[in-house]
Formats: C-alpha cells, sequence, structure tokens
C-alpha cells in the first residue's frame, strides 16, 4: 500500500542524508583534487614511473566513482521528488510502484556512499593483511581459525576483492595453526580493519565424540599493506632471514628448494613469514612489506618517533577479550560487542555475508569520534 505522506517523508529524509554526506565529501574539494591529478597525467615523464602512475591512476578512479556516485543519486532523489508531485495530484499505481521500488533502491545506494565518506583515514585506500591464529585448545581452535579464513575469503570474493596467500601452517589433524594473506583492491583496509581482534565460537564440537558444547578462540590481525615510499626505515642489522622449504600446494618444485622465508626483527622480536612465491628474493621481498605493516602499526599505536623504542603488545586469545562471538548452539547468533549488532543466520555469515558488522563498526567509530 502507498502512503503519501509518509513516502514524502523518506524522500525528505534522504535529502537532508544526501546533503549531510554531500558536505563530509566536500565534492567542490574533490573535483578540484580530481582536475590536478589529471593534469599529472599529461605530464611528460608522468608513465615513466610505474608505480607513481598506479597510485596516481587509482585515486583519480576512487574520486570520479565518489563524485559521480554522490551526482547520480542527487539526481535520482530530485526525479524521485517530481514522481511524487504527480501522483499527488492524480492517482497512479505504475507509478507508485515505480516510487516505492526506486526508494529502496536509493535508500541502498545512500547507506553506501556514506560508507565510502566513513573510509578516510590515513591507510584507508591501501590493501588489508590479514594474519589468524587460533587460540589454545588445539584442534578446535585451529579448525575455527580455518573456518574464520574460509569467511573472510569469501567476503573478498563477493565484493571484487582479491585474496593472495602469504603463508599457511596447517594443523596436525584439521584446520590451520596460523595463515597470513593479502587483500587486494581499492579500501580494503578500510573495511577490513572492523575485524581486527578476538572472535569467540560456541558450538557442538565435531572432534568430541560425547557431542558437547565447546567455545573456541582466535585472534585476527588486520594491516595496511605498505607502499615502498612509506617512511619505515629498517636497520638491516636489526634483522635476521631463516629459509626453509615451502610447504603445501605448488607442485615438486616448491618442496624442492629453500624458497620460504622468515625474518625476524630483533628489536621488537616480530616474525613474519612468505613461502607462496617460487622465488626466494620475491618471498624476502613480501615478507619485508608484511614486516613494515607491523612495525608502522605499533609505532602509531605506542606513538614514538624511532622504531627501537617499540614494544609489542600481546593481547590475549581468550575470555573477555573478544570483539565477536560466533554461536551455532544452543541457538544461532553473531554479535559484535563493540556495536551490538547482531544477526540471526550465521551460517549466511559464515558464508562471508559481513557488510552489516563493517558497515556497523565504521558508523561507530565515526560517533564515537565526534
Amino acid at each position: 500500500m502507498f502512503d503519501l505522506e509518509e513516502t514524502s517523508k523518506q524522500i525528505e529524509t534522504i535529502k537532508n542524508k544526501i546533503g549531510e554526506i554531500g558536505e563530509s565529501l566536500s565534492i567542490d574539494k574533490l573535483e578540484t583534487e580530481l582536475l590536478a591529478l589529471e593534469e599529472q597525467t599529461t605530464k611528460q615523464d608522468f608513465w615513466n614511473d610505474a608505480n607513481n602512475m598506479a597510485k596516481t591512476l587509482s585515486k583519480i578512479n576512487n574520486i570520479k566513482k565518489k563524485i559521480t556516485s554522490y551526482k547520480n543519486i542527487e539526481k535520482e532523489v530530485n526525479t524521485l521528488s517530481e514522481m511524487l508531485e504527480l501522483v499527488s495530484e492524480e492517482k497512479d499505481s505504475d507509478l507508485e510502484r515505480e516510487i516505492n521500488d526506486n526508494l529502496i533502491s536509493i535508500e541502498k545506494e545512500v547507506d553506501e556512499l556514506e560508507i565510502s565518506t566513513l573510509l578516510s583515514d590515513k591507510y584507508d585506500e591501501n590493501n588489508a593483511i590479514i594474519t589468524i591464529h587460533p587460540g589454545a585448545g588445539g584442534t578446535e581452535a585451529q579448525d575455527w581459525a580455518e573456518m574464520l579464513y574460509r569467511m573472510y575469503t569469501r567476503w573478498a570474493n563477493a565484493n571484487n576483492f582479491k585474496v593472495e596467500e602469504l603463508d599457511l601452517l596447517d594443523g596436525e589433524e584439521a584446520g590451520i595453526k596460523s595463515v597470513t594473506f593479502l587483500v587486494s583492491g581499492a579500501y580494503a583496509y578500510g573495511y577490513l580493519k572492523s575485524e581486527h581482534g578476538v572472535h569467540r565460537l560456541v558450538r557442538i564440537s565435531p572432534f568430541d565424540s560425547g557431542g558437547r558444547r565447546h567455545t573456541s578462540f582466535a585472534s585476527v590481525e588486520v594491516l595496511p599493506e605498505i607502499n615502498d615510499d612509506e617512511d619505515v626505515y629498517i636497520n638491516p642489522d636489526d634483522i635476521k632471514m631463516d629459509v626453509y622449504r615451502a610447504s603445501g600446494a605448488g607442485g615438486q618444485h616448491i618442496n624442492k628448494t629453500s624458497s620460504a622465508v622468515r625474518l625476524t626483527h630483533i628489536p621488537t622480536g616480530i616474525v613474519v613469514a612468505c613461502q607462496t612465491e617460487r622465488s626466494q628474493f620475491q618471498n624476502r621481498d613480501t615478507a619485508m612489506k608484511m614486516l613494515k605493516s607491523k612495525l608502522l602499526a605499533l609505532k602509531e599505536q605506542a606513538n614514538k618517533e624511532k622504531i627501537e623504542d617499540l614494544k609489542g603488545v600481546q593481547m590475549e586469545i581468550a575470555w573477555g577479550s573478544q570483539i565477536r562471538s560466533y554461536v551455532f548452539c544452543p541457538y544461532t547468533l553473531v554479535k559484535d560487542h563493540r556495536t551490538n549488532y547482531e544477526v540471526g543466520d550465521v551460517q549466511s555469515v559464515m558464508d562471508g555475508n559481513l557488510n552489516g558488522f563493517i558497515f556497523a563498526y565504521l558508523k561507530h567509530i565515526k560517533k564515537f569520534l565526534q
């Protein structure tokens, strides 16, 4: 049933929201920035620096997307207002249905645009490096770590991000002892930073012959991939490098050569490893990027100027430190303890339906910082 007065209020609410988004985006400033970036592409030496070229073109595409999305939504809402005026003058059931359909579509577009305005932190545009470690509990916890890895992979695939496994250590019976992977795409870190923390699972364990309920924990670390031009200096004397034979997929070649690389940063005790590339040099380069990301995160967390002053903070992967709980039994529920956002369909979440949690977190952080 079509309610003229209620629909009019909804459209007015959307208009107000679009106005707030426009102020937050600073469309005029974005258009000025876009012109400056496009001017750079006309310079003769622009195409000679592949790294700078890729970053500039990516910025241009992201800015264009924001401006286009905003202007398109603004136009759609104005059209909707005109349609509503026609219906108010003369009843038209077909037009009423069209207004209702368009209203649902526009509300979704506005929500998505609003989220893009929340991704404005320094590293939000970067790729994300994610590491998952199981807590205490042996096979049960290791299986939970693998379930989370699958969940993030499915989320990435559904949202047009690319996943590249960097390092994986299988569990003895099932699951994984640890995994590190790279999620590539615009704003990958901005979206996935919400997942950093301890995740708790409650279910009837498939590894318990008595069919008892178990609680398991796994930690998820999310860091931005640091570009080569970032100001993170690492003294070569502070790094210990070990090479070893890679394990896992890759055929005979990957197991015959010592191509896998493990780097230890002696001052902080941070250890990173990469084994997915065939070349030892490629694995070392990737491991160095991972190490830079971890050191930068520690540097910002501790608000220190020198890497030598840093000390890592170890979070206990146990009860009381979880950011989110996934309950399979005696009822089904996934609840984020920071935002109180929850979903009853736990299987949908495990299949990668995480956007509700991600958006709730971004909105929560924005309110918290205001």
